[in-house]
């Protein structure tokens, strides 16, 4: 071969970012060198990656799109031999990419990255957020190794590690007259009007208990930011519903707001780590897992209050 890992490692990170600049921030290299690394890897293998549109960046051509995934594949194997070499010493390093859900993301990743880098500090952890169905797409291809989520429409390719039970939260503004219950049932805010979550998969599971209980809802608004949403609760817009109760209890702009269980909730979430079947899971993420297992626990969620009845439950290892 008259290419490096190096000159791989520089092509996949441009070809998952579409970028020459985003590629060499990625990797901690100067632009020049990722550039100089795709026209080497262009004329060695006598096929165009790339069509340049100074716009737009980067976009795949169809070669390009099959050696990305040829590459990957080659990379993963590559760190396969050290963690073969590191075995004995218990050694994990490499690079990981860890997908997170988006609404409970900026609670939970901040304290699990600190820890696990602390833990094992040749490890090279990067973070990709998303929706459920942006996660498992991720997933499929290898964009993503494992992703910490919820058992949500998990199709047949994909194994899952559930971690904790997640109870639903009603969501209202702390003067709300609700707002000092520990629970409250879904029909006494029937008639009220509600701000809805728009992610694919958490819509349809937040609407599915207005469904079983033949309610229809009053959606005054939609948003697929969970921010937003807190916001428009906290000034007095509605209610929500949401799984997660952050242990900062005010909205970004400044409102105070309630979390109050919601009664009769029969399906709670399931927050556990989702991988692809017929992925080869390097040692990394394996070590990632069971540091999840570590600091994911029914007395403590990163990021999270307790419950009022009770911590969340945890799940054993099940598929």
């Amino acid at each position: 071969m008259r290419f490096t890992l190096r000159q791989l490692s520089y092509f996949v990170a441009a070809g998952e970012t579409g970028s020459v600049t985003r590629a060499a921030e990625l990797v901690n290299i100067s632009q020049p060198s990722v550039s100089a690394a795709i026209s080497h890897l262009e004329t060695e293998l006598g096929v165009q990656i790339f069509v340049r549109q100074h716009a737009q960046g980067l976009s795949l051509t169809t070669p390009g799109k099959r050696l990305l995934r040829a590459a990957k594949e080659s990379l993963r194997a590559a760190y396969e031999l050290y963690d073969v070499a590191n075995a004995a010493g218990s050694i994990v390093s490499g690079p990981i990419n860890v997908g997170s859900f988006r609404t409970f993301s900026s609670l939970i990743m901040p304290e699990l990255w600190r820890g696990f880098i602390s833990k094992y500090p040749d490890a090279q952890m990067v973070v990709t957020e998303g929706s459920e169905a942006e996660l498992l797409e991720g997933l499929r291809s290898a964009r993503i190794d494992i992703a910490l989520t919820y058992q949500l429409n998990l199709t047949p390719d994909m194994s899952f590690q559930p971690l904790v039970e997640m109870p639903s939260y009603v969501l209202l503004a702390a003067d709300h007259r609700f707002a000092g219950r520990s629970s409250v049932r879904l029909e006494e805010l029937a008639d009220e009007p509600f701000i809805l979550l728009d992610l694919p998969l958490s819509r349809q599971y937040f609407l599915s208990m207005f469904e079983q209980r033949s309610i229809t809802p009053r959606i005054v608004a939609e948003t697929a930011s969970p921010s937003t949403l807190r916001s428009y609760v906290g000034a007095g817009l509605g209610f929500s519903m949401l799984t997660v109760r952050p242990v900062n209890m005010m909205a970004e702009n400044g409102r105070p707001l309630a979390y109050v269980e919601l009664e009769g909730n029969t399906s709670p979430m399931v927050m556990g780590l989702a991988c692809l079947k017929d992925m080869r899971r390097p040692r990394i993420v394996d070590a990632f897992e069971a540091h999840c297992r570590e600091v994911i626990t029914a007395d403590h969620i990163p990021g999270m209050r307790g419950t009022d009845s009770g911590p969340s439950r945890v799940i054993a290892d099940e598929v």
